[in-house]
């Protein structure tokens, strides 16, 4: 399991073999700050669009500066290793900025997906450019209804 959790030069590396031996990568990014099963399904639909999943998880500092005091309810690792006991992610890599256009650019995914909370015109203005000079298809996937950590981390504090 901790041989999926990869740094962005391994990554990397990683990344020209698959591409050598043919296999199309999928890309997608977020926080998973408290893994349910949301997130489980949408993973699973994303890997479903090529032969690898990489998972680019916000830093603990990212999401503090996302989602504000208090958050992340999981250090980075913890939510990394959840994230690569899955069966449908590959590989997950940790990143410390806003976006993930680094991730980006490095990668060059054939596919990026995004939860369908989404649409083409809200998707970051860099990360879009970054994913259309790479070539890479976006796709956007519907997500499981009555699942958000926001909305599960609220109804905690309302229960407490």
């Amino acid at each position: 399991m901790r041989d999926k959790i990869q740094s962005l030069a391994n990554l990397t590396a990683i990344r020209r073999r698959l591409r050598r031996a043919g296999r199309r990568v999928v890309l997608t990014n977020g926080c998973f700050d408290l893994l349910h099963p949301g997130h489980v399904e949408y993973l699973e639909k994303a890997k479903r669009f090529g032969d690898a999943l990489v998972v680019a998880l916000n830093s603990d500092r990212s999401v503090r500066a996302l989602k504000g005091a208090g958050r992340p309810i999981m250090p980075q690792c913890a939510r990394a290793e959840l994230l690569a006991g899955l069966a449908a992610v590959d590989y997950v890599v940790i990143f410390n900025g806003a976006r993930a256009t680094a991730v980006m650019r490095a990668l060059e995914p054939d596919v990026y997906v995004k939860g369908g909370d989404y649409t083409l015109a809200t998707l970051d203005a860099d990360e879009r450019c970054v994913l259309e000079a790479c070539g890479t298809t976006i796709k956007l996937v519907k997500l499981k209804k009555g699942y958000s950590t926001s909305s599960i981390v609220e109804r905690i504090k309302r229960t407490a």
